[in-house]
């Protein structure tokens, strides 16, 4: 049986042209519908809790029982299961009917389901914790709820940051230790002086579910892990891995986490800041009895998403900023502009992606650089 070393070096003869030719009708036409199915699926969900926290306010507010934790129950309960009916078919058609038409999954329906429900009971359970918390830190601290809901905000990114890979991720998809020792021997030198600590190397399997190639940093302390799906594993050669692995390391060397932890605070602050200023200025005139008003939840998660959302082109450009800063790293790293290249053309080929969005579609939905940009750099820094 072959190593996964001795499958790179016999793919690497077979490798294609390191020139990336321009997105073809097929590709173009998956983003746009991709991208398309994102806007009104996000529309959909604005309206409709606009809708539940402005229109329909003073009638779910009466209709509500006395106690507050109930209160808070049904509307949650209200508000996740019609965004879910509304939401479902748009996630269906992207999630299924898109990703096998364009030859992109090789899911089941019943694996789609199955993994669907499995998303109800994580998303839910942890949701639910929040939106009682939320509550709770508002019943209790009154008009200063949002500063203590910040700080408990944090605890909550943290825990989540630990429990992620070795709790929540493997629900979902199959991890395991990567065994190939020529390929660890590699990646680990690519870690020394770096500072980094990292539990281990893992793959992930995510070739049951999708041809798409895919590689992360996660996890937080003692679990932080780096995780290669083994889609990517399967296509690219060892100098290519190694590439993207140096890529996952430069978040480390430039301190993105804990930067991105930071900033998610502030925004945090200003986020509740501002729901305590509309339910202050709105609660009684839409028929609350009060800030507290667990009948309020829709109006509450409805200025937290447009918030998110008037903040998401600066928080993309910040985000393709650290891709940037990375993809560089990672170059220095390895001085493998040729495996370079080629991992970012293999990874464009295989999971569709357009090198060449309009800058606005850029602007607006990219969180990393768009291909050609990044294979720009590299040619413009190493001749």
């Amino acid at each position: 049986m072959m190593t996964l070393s001795e499958k790179g070096n016999r793919m690497a003869t077979d490798a294609p042209p390191l020139e990336l030719e321009p997105a073809s009708p097929e590709v173009k036409r998956y983003q746009r519908q991709k991208i398309t199915i994102i806007v009104v699926n996000t529309a959909l969900s604005l309206g409709w809790m606009a809708v539940l926290g402005i229109l329909l306010g003073r009638y779910l507010a009466d209709a509500h029982p006395t106690d507050a934790s109930w209160r808070l129950l049904i509307s949650a309960a209200v508000l996740g299961v019609t965004l879910e009916l509304l939401t479902l078919p748009l996630d269906f058609f992207s999630g299924y009917v898109l990703e096998h038409r364009y030859r992109l999954s090789n899911q089941t329906l019943t694996g789609w389901l199955w993994k669907r429900i499995k998303g109800y009971g994580v998303g839910g359970t942890l949701g639910l914790g929040l939106v009682f918390g939320l509550y709770g830190v508002l019943w209790i601290t009154e008009e200063w709820w949002w500063l203590v809901a910040t700080a408990g905000w944090l605890i909550v990114t943290l825990v989540l940051g630990r429990l992620l890979p070795v709790v929540i991720l493997p629900i979902f998809y199959k991890v395991t230790r990567l065994e190939d020792a020529t390929l660890l021997d590699r990646l680990r030198k690519l870690t020394e002086g770096t500072t980094l600590n990292i539990e281990g190397v893992y793959e992930l399997h995510l070739s049951k579910e999708t041809k798409k190639a895919n590689a992360a940093l996660a996890g937080l302390g003692k679990t932080r892990r780096v995780l290669l799906g083994d889609t990517l594993l399967a296509q690219f050669t060892p100098e290519e891995i190694e590439v993207v692995f140096a890529h996952e390391v430069g978040h480390h060397v430039h301190r993105h986490l804990p930067k991105s932890v930071v900033l998610n605070v502030v925004l945090s602050l200003a986020g509740f800041w501002l729901v305590h200023q509309v339910l202050t200025a709105c609660a009684t005139p839409l028929g609350y009895t009060g800030i507290d008003d667990p009948a309020a939840l829709p109006l509450v998660l409805l200025v937290i998403a447009v918030f998110g959302l008037t903040l998401s082109p600066l928080m993309n450009a910040l985000s393709r900023f650290y891709e940037r800063q990375c993809d560089r790293y990672a170059l220095d790293r390895t001085h493998n502009k040729e495996a370079y290249r080629s991992a970012f053309i293999k990874l464009a080929r295989i999971n569709k992606s357009d090198p060449d969005p309009h800058p606005l579609v850029a602007l607006l939905f990219y969180d990393h650089p768009p291909i050609r940009e990044r294979l720009a750099m590299a040619d413009a820094v190493y001749v």
